[in-house]
């Protein structure tokens, strides 16, 4: 089930949320866990069981870890936490892809396992993983109560695609929360956003990055090549902050605060503030659990740099089974590292401008090996859009046509121009500007919501890219 379907927004949305707010509050916790797993049942029937299991394991080792608390056996329990985790992750996310790297190296015909990758297990594992880390850390209190647990672990707004939420971070909510009018309408607003971003402009630009990596790399033109990796940014993006944009607003309607994940990643001057404002909760994860224990900065700049590459190989990693995404990880390790070296300064020193064309350079490059997953044809595509080609011709004239006012919409979208003059709106002091802002916080979601229903409704392509992760 996905929030962006017709069965999600007309069935389960409102039956739902009309028996959370019915029952009394010592009841909430019940009917969001039983809410969540109805709703990964949804389309994952089976592998229920394994985010069940993730579950108890994980509640049974924090457990423990209280018991054991200050002894020895803790870290031996934190490790086996650690290891059960990974091994679940990586036998279902990165067993074809050995057996079949091994195949390909040794000439060898093993046979695939073709396990299905269960929907949003790389996110659930990894909020699971940081609640026993806190835990032996001591920055978390243990979860006794396992209906608690199971509901941060379950919890379907963020399920299947985040934002990656720690528990210290709900911890005080799992057991009291109110959800008030305002809070209500504020979540509202929130996902009615998300649903547009999803609907409205990520599916079409899907539409037009399809449509153009379907065509033969040696056929096309560069303008042509341009406009598909900038279809292609502007889907993942709409699509992967549109649905944080959701689960943040219907937490809200729970009574969570979970984390913002994105802050307009494409108004960044340098890699390192792109990744900043890029899926914060996952670079927060790794900068935290990773990164930082790793030696962080503190051990000097030749292994802050190693540091920065083993981060970013797991990143790619995390991302897919696929070489590309391997590739695509080390690409923002170099970018990085050079600007740990001395591009940062020097970009520090030039005009914001040229640091975000810098930065979009690089971020587009990356997009193609993030989206094309064989070597021929991802070297194929940069090639074209580096001037192997014709430059211009008619099919990119007539997908220009057809498709500029979305793309002037995405550009305009993925500015916080707009946020900021709503925000100047709500500042004004003078009657016309709080009568604009109080007609356009009614209306304006009201009719994203109108027309994401209309675009569900009429649309073929609808899927979330992050579900794959």
């Amino acid at each position: 089930m996905v929030f962006s379907s017709v069965i999600y927004l007309f069935r389960f949305f409102p039956l739902f949320f009309l028996l959370y707010y019915l029952v009394p509050g010592r009841m909430k916790n019940f009917i969001l866990l039983l809410g969540s797993l109805f709703f990964y049942a949804w389309g994952e029937p089976v592998y229920v069981l394994l985010m069940l299991f993730s579950t108890i394991v994980d509640y049974t080792h924090g457990r423990l870890l209280e018991r054991f608390h200050g002894k020895k056996g803790a870290k031996w329990i934190l490790l086996s936490s650690v290891i059960i985790n990974l091994s679940v992750l990586g036998f279902f996310k990165y067993t074809d892809f050995l057996i079949g790297t091994i195949n390909s190296l040794a000439g060898t015909s093993l046979p695939l396992l073709n396990l299905p990758l269960p929907i949003g297990i790389s996110f659930y594992t990894f909020q699971t993983m940081s609640y026993t880390i806190d835990v032996y850390r001591g920055e978390a209190k243990v979860q006794r109560n396992l209906l608690d647990f199971g509901v941060y672990v379950t919890m379907f707004p963020q399920l299947i695609a985040g934002p990656i939420v720690k528990y210290r971070e709900v911890e005080e909510r799992l057991h009291k929360r109110t959800a008030n009018v305002f809070a209500i309408n504020a979540g509202l607003k929130r996902f009615c956003i998300g649903l547009a971003k999803k609907v409205l402009l990520a599916n079409n630009m899907g539409e037009l990055w399809v449509l153009i990596s379907k065509l033969n790399p040696g056929e096309i033109s560069v303008l042509t090549a341009w406009l598909g990796v900038a279809a292609f940014a502007f889907q993942i993006y709409f699509d992967f902050s549109g649905y944080s944009d959701m689960a943040i607003g219907l937490g809200e309607m729970l009574g969570f605060r979970f984390p913002e994940n994105f802050n307009y990643p494409y108004i960044s001057a340098s890699v390192t503030e792109f990744w900043r404002r890029w899926h914060i909760s996952l670079g927060s994860w790794f900068r935290e659990y990773v990164y930082i224990p790793l030696g962080g900065n503190r051990k000097g700049l030749p292994r802050q740099l190693l540091n920065i590459l083993i981060v970013w190989m797991l990143t790619g990693i995390w991302h897919g089974a696929g070489w590309n995404f391997l590739l695509w990880g080390l690409w923002f390790a170099i970018a990085l590292v050079l600007e740990k070296l001395f591009l940062g300064k020097l970009l520090s020193w030039l005009p914001r401008a040229v640091g975000i064309v810098y930065t979009l350079l690089i971020v587009l490059i990356g997009w193609v090996l993030f989206a094309l997953e064989t070597p021929q044809g991802l070297f194929q595509y940069l090639g074209v859009m580096m001037g192997a080609g014709e430059l211009v011709d008619r099919q990119a004239l007539y997908l220009g046509s057809q498709y500029v006012v979305l793309l002037c919409i995405s550009v305009f979208a993925s500015t916080p121009i707009f946020h900021m003059f709503v925000k100047a709106l709500e500042r004004s002091r003078t009657g016309i500007g709080i009568a604009f802002y109080r007609f356009g916080e009614k209306l304006i979601p009201a009719a994203l919501l109108l027309l994401s229903i209309a675009g569900i409704v009429e649309a073929s392509y609808n899927p979330f890219l992050y579900f794959r992760f």
